[in-house]
This record gives C-alpha cells, structure tokens and sequence, in this order.
C-alpha cells in the first residue's frame, strides 16, 4: 500500500504535464505564438489531432477528466500524506503555460484590457469592432459588445496588460500568470483554515479545467472569496468584507457571499448559498448552461463541505458537456447544444438520485 501511495505524486505530476500539453490541441489556427522549429512541429501534431482526429481528441479528453476526477478525490481523501504546496507547484505551471482550450473569454479578457492601456480608450464604451487592423480580433469571439464585466475585473486586467507593451505573447502568459495568482491566493487562505478544504479547492477538476486551462476570470472572483473567507474566520470583519466585495464585483455572482457570518450554523449563510444556486439556476435557464458559473459554488467548502463534496458528480457532467464541442466542433448548431444541456441534466438527476439515496440510508441507519 506505501508502494502504491509512492506512485501516485509522480502520476499526478505526469496526468498534469499530459493535460497542460493536451491543452493546445485546439489552439487558434492563425495562432502560433512562437516561429521554434520544435515548437511549431508540435503545434502542428497537436491541431492535428483537436482538428481533424476528433474522435481521438475526445477520446483523449474523456480519459482525461476521468484521471482528474480520481486524483481529485484521492488527494482529498489522503489529504494528510501530501502537503498542500507539492500538490499546487505543478498546478500553478499548469495554470500559466496551458492554453485555453474551451474558451475564447480569455482573448476577450486581453482585448478588454488593451483598449484602455494600447488604445488609451474607455472599454465601457469602446469595443473590438471599433479596432479593426488590430491582428488580436482574429482570435475573439464576441468583438461587437463592449465591457460587461464588473468594476473589480478591469483593474486587475491592466496590471498584465500594461507590462506586455502590446505584445501578445506576453500578454497571454501574464493574464495567465494572473489569474493563476488569484487560485494560488484561495487556496493558500484555505490551507491556513483548513488543509482538506483546500486540497479539494486545488484539486477540484472544475478548477482545473475553467479555471487554470481555461481562464475564466470566475477564478479570481473564486479567490478573493477565499481569501474574505479567511479574514472572516480570523475576525477581521473589514479586510474580509473588502474582499468578499471585490470578488462580487468581478461578474456579481459571488456577491450573496458578502452576508456571510463566521458561525457555520447560521442561517444566513445557508441563504447566501440558496441566492447563488437561484442565482446560476436563472442564468442557466434564461441563457445558457455555462460550467464556469458553477466555480462560485466552491467557495461554500468552508461551510457546507459535505454538500460541496457531494456535488462532483453534477460537477463531472459540466465537463463532460463538452464532449460536442470536442468530437463536433464549435458550437454552431442547436443539436450540439442541446446535447451540451441534455448531458447536464442527466448528471444533474443522476446527483439528485444520489442525494436522495444518501438521505434515505442515513434515516433506515436511524431507525
């Protein structure tokens, strides 16, 4: 059994590496970030397989989230046999050197930010399409709207920005860097809460995929909550009430979080929760299910753990509604998402089964 223990550190290690340079299989086509020989000899076997070995791809991808699933939650349950820092150091590589494979948000982020620090512009006003010779557009989705996000996102987007000098590849790595900064920021305050909730924060294949890889600035909405969380515990109701705030002003979705109290039991912080799940359930319904709104729910393991935990299986479904986009291709068709939305649902139910499975043995145990 210490054998098998041994093993699974360099596994992780190796599932990261493996999932990091998966992650460019659907790397942009007009994009190669760098003229290396090496390099664009890679690129080119990895577009090979996201683009036209599809149902390799998503063989690949389904192997993938089911391997992040089992270190999830053995490095949860052996929690104790690990530190903390070995488990984040590759996840912060990760973090950093992945590219967003299931997301264009991401270049969304850096043209946002380039408006105002490049173009010295009002993003609120301004948008992509107002920019047209600029080469960054061909990688974006969404260039005809401008600046939806909160107050706290764009102050945190032209500290990466402004250090790139306009140059893409820099900007890239260092909103990368940046959002990885803020997951590195949560988990550390939860380590110093509590080392399990924190391995499981790391290690949660939901961060992993839409915050790390994919970028989603949910991430660092995700963080501050942690780090308010943290102040909170301590009794330092101002700092904690700071950054509660910040992380509501990032896309709002976090902001129920600001009524929390510090006592596990109150019932307050049972009703910030029920606001956040209204409030995902409402999107979800009147847009579209996206699995990155579902990342505000994690700040709650430090309340409701059992719940948190017991959700993974609705968390798996998230992840594996991509499988159309992987084996199919953009979303360009209703079919896809609706199967998006019908895989979902049916992991929605299947974790509701077991809910209701876990409540009626726990009352036949009482009788």
């Amino acid at each position: 059994m210490k054998l098998y223990h041994k093993w699974i550190y360099p596994l992780f290690c190796v599932f990261v590496a493996v999932l990091g340079v998966y992650s460019y299989v659907l790397i942009d086509l007009n994009l190669t970030l760098f003229n290396d020989e090496l390099w664009l000899l890679a690129r080119n076997s990895l577009v090979q397989i996201g683009y036209f070995q599809r149902e390799l791809s998503s063989y690949i991808f389904l192997v993938l989230i089911l391997a992040a699933f089992f270190f999830h939650l053995y490095l949860t349950k052996h929690f104790k046999k690990y530190s903390v820092k070995q488990i984040v150091i590759p996840l912060i590589f990760l973090g950093i050197l992945s590219y967003p494979l299931l997301t264009h948000d991401f270049f969304n982020y850096m043209f946002d930010a380039k408006i105002l620090t490049f173009y010295h512009q009002n993003p609120y006003v301004a948008k992509a399409l107002d920019f047209p010779s600029d080469p960054w557009i061909r990688f974006m989705h969404w260039t005809h709207r401008s600046y939806p996000y909160g107050p706290t996102f764009l102050p945190i987007s032209l500290v990466p920005s402004f250090f790139s000098f306009g140059k893409f590849i820099l900007a890239f790595y260092l909103f990368k860097a940046v959002s990885t900064f803020f997951y590195a920021a949560g988990v550390w305050s939860l380590a110093k809460l509590n080392k399990r909730w924190a391995m499981f924060f790391a290690t949660n294949p939901l961060v992993l995929y839409e915050g790390l890889i994919n970028g989603h600035n949910d991430l660092i909405a995700v963080g501050l909550a942690c780090i308010g969380i943290y102040f909170l515990v301590k009794k330092k109701e101002i700092l904690s009430r700071i950054f509660l705030l910040l992380s509501g002003g990032i896309k709002y979705i976090t902001l129920p979080l600001v009524i929390l109290f510090k006592e596990k039991k109150s019932a307050v912080n049972k009703i910030s929760l029920g606001l956040i799940i209204v409030l995902l359930g409402y999107l979800s319904v009147s847009q579209e299910i996206q699995p990155w709104y579902f990342l505000a729910l994690l700040p709650f393991i430090a309340y409701f753990e059992d719940f948190i935990e017991n959700i993974n299986l609705f968390f798996a479904g998230l992840l594996f509604s991509y499988f159309p986009y992987i084996r199919f291709g953009e979303w360009d068709a209703v079919w896809k998402v609706n199967l998006k939305h019908q895989i979902v649902i049916a992991f929605l139910v299947l974790n509701v089964g077991y809910f209701l499975l876990k409540l009626s043995k726990k009352k036949f145990l009482r009788r």
